[in-house]
C-alpha cells in the first residue's frame, strides 16, 4: 500500500468512527429526553433519507469534483450537524443534516478506488476499505458505549458540569457528541492530503431536471444489466437488513439476554468483528469473476439470524453474532467489488455508487419503517427476528435461483 491509498483509508476510518459512536450517542440523547421508542429506528430513517433524496445530485458532484475535495466538504457538513446536535437541536434533525454530509461522502469514498487502482485490485481494496469501515463500526459501537455509559455521566458530573464554560456540556451523551466531533475534525484534516485525480465523467449539463433525467438512465442501466442487477439486489438486501439487525440487537440483547444499554451497544460490535474477519476472507480467496457463486452464504445468514431465538446466555450470543457477520462480510465485499466495477463500465464510479446508495438507503428506510411498525404493533422481539431471518434467506434464494450461474 503506498502513502495516498492510507490516506483515504484513515480519513475514512476516523469519519466512520465518528458516524457509528454519533448514532449510539443519538439514541442516548434521545432516551433522556424520554423520546417514545418509535424514534430510535426512525433516527436512522431521518440519516438516511438524505442518500435518498440526493441520489440524483451527489453523483454528478462527486464526480464533478476531485474526489479528495469532495470528501473535505463532506465531513464538512458532518461537523456542523454534530454541532448543532450538541447545541441543542433534535437529534432526529441534526443527524439527519449528519446524514446530508455523509451522502455527499460515500460516492466519492468508493469512487476514488476505482480512479486510483486498476479493477484487478478492487476486490482487494474494497476488503481493506470495508474492514476498516467495519473496524470503525466496531470501535465506534465501544466508543460510543463508553461515553454514554454512567462513568462518563460521573465524570461530567464531577468535573465538567460545574465549569463556568462548559459549552453546555451537562451530561455523558454531551459529551459523547463533543468527541465525536473531534473525529470528524482529524478525518476532516487527512481530507487535504487525499491524492488529487483527474475528474471523470464530469457532466457538461448541472441542471436539476438533466441530473433527474441523468439519474433515471443511470437507474435503469445499472438494473437492466444483469451483474448489476444482482450485486443491486445483494447489497440492497443486506444494508437494509443488516442496520434493521442492528436496532433489533439492542431490543434482543435486553429482552433475551438482560443486558443494559451501554452492554447491548457494545454487542452491536460483535457482528462487525465477523464482518471485518469475513471481509479478510473475501479478499484474499474470492476474484472478482466468481463473485456471484457465493450468494449461498447468503441464504446461510437468515439461517443463522433465525437462531438467535434460541440464544439466551451472552457468551453463545457472542458466537452467533460474529458468524452471522462472518457470512455477511464474505459475500457482501465481492458483491460490492462487482459492482463498482460494473458500475465504473457503465457509467462512472461516482453515478454508479449514488444509484447503490439510493437503493441500499430505501431498502434501510424500508426495512426500519416494518421494524418500528412492528415495534408500535406490539411484536415481540422473537417475532421480529424470525421475520427478518426469513426474510433474508428467501430474498437470497431467489435471487441466487435468478443469478447463481452470470458471470463477468
Amino acid at each position: 500500500m503506498n502513502r495516498g491509498f492510507n490516506t483515504i483509508l484513515a480519513a475514512q476510518f476516523f469519519s466512520s468512527i465518528g458516524d457509528n459512536a454519533l448514532l449510539f450517542a443519538a439514541i442516548a440523547l434521545l432516551k433522556s429526553l424520554s423520546a417514545p421508542s418509535w424514534q430510535i429506528p426512525v433516527l436512522q430513517q431521518f440519516f438516511v433519507f438524505s442518500f435518498i433524496v440526493l441520489a440524483p445530485f451527489v453523483g454528478a458532484f462527486s464526480d464533478a469534483l476531485p474526489k479528495g475535495k469532495v470528501m473535505l466538504i463532506s465531513n464538512s457538513i458532518k461537523i456542523i450537524g454534530c454541532t448543532a446536535m450538541l447545541f441543542g437541536l433534535h437529534p432526529l434533525l441534526a443527524y439527519g443534516f449528519v446524514g446530508i454530509g455523509a451522502a455527499m461522502y460515500s460516492p466519492a469514498k468508493y469512487g476514488i478506488l476505482t480512479e486510483y487502482l486498476p479493477p484487478s485490485r478492487l476486490v482487494w481494496a474494497n476488503g481493506w476499505m470495508e474492514g476498516l469501515t467495519v473496524g470503525a463500526i466496531i470501535l465506534g459501537a465501544i466508543f460510543g458505549g463508553l461515553l454514554i455509559g454512567n462513568s462518563v455521566d460521573d465524570f461530567v458530573a464531577l468535573h465538567i458540569r460545574s465549569l463556568r464554560f462548559n459549552g453546555g456540556i451537562d451530561t455523558a451523551p454531551e459529551f459523547a457528541i463533543f468527541v465525536i466531533l473531534i473525529l470528524y475534525l482529524i478525518a476532516t484534516i487527512l481530507n487535504c492530503y487525499i491524492p488529487k485525480l483527474p475528474i471523470e465523467h464530469t457532466l457538461t449539463n448541472r441542471s436539476p431536471g438533466f441530473l433527474l433525467a441523468d439519474f433515471w438512465r443511470c437507474f435503469l442501466l445499472l438494473w437492466k444489466d444483469p451483474l448489476g442487477q444482482v450485486s443491486l439486489g445483494v447489497t440492497s438486501l443486506f444494508w437494509g437488513a443488516g442496520t434493521s439487525l442492528r436496532f433489533i440487537i439492542l431490543t434482543w440483547a435486553a429482552a433475551a439476554l438482560n443486558l443494559n444499554m451501554e452492554e447491548a451497544t457494545q454487542l452491536t460490535a460483535v457482528v462487525a468483528i465477523g464482518l471485518a474477519i469475513g471481509s479478510v476472507i473475501a479478499a484474499k480467496t474470492v476474484p472478482l469473476e466468481h463473485a456471484v457463486k457465493i450468494l449461498p452464504l447468503g441464504i446461510a445468514m437468515g439461517l443463522v439470524v433465525l437462531s438467535m431465538v434460541l440464544v439466551t446466555d451472552w457468551r453463545v450470543s457472542v458466537l452467533v453474532l460474529i458468524l452471522i457477520g462472518t457470512l455477511a462480510g464474505t459475500f457482501l465485499i465481492p458483491m460490492n467489488a462487482l459492482l463498482q466495477h460494473r458500475g465504473h463500465k457503465l457509467m462512472g464510479s461516482g453515478h454508479s455508487i449514488a444509484v447503490q446508495n439510493f437503493n441500499e438507503n430505501l431498502s434501510i428506510l424500508l426495512m426500519l419503517g416494518a421494524y418500528a411498525m412492528m415495534i408500535e404493533a406490539g411484536l415481540s422481539v422473537n417475532t421480529i427476528v424470525i421475520a427478518f431471518g426469513l426474510f433474508i434467506s428467501i430474498t437470497m434464494t431467489l435471487l441466487r435461483n435468478k443469478h447463481g450461474h452470470d458471470q463477468d
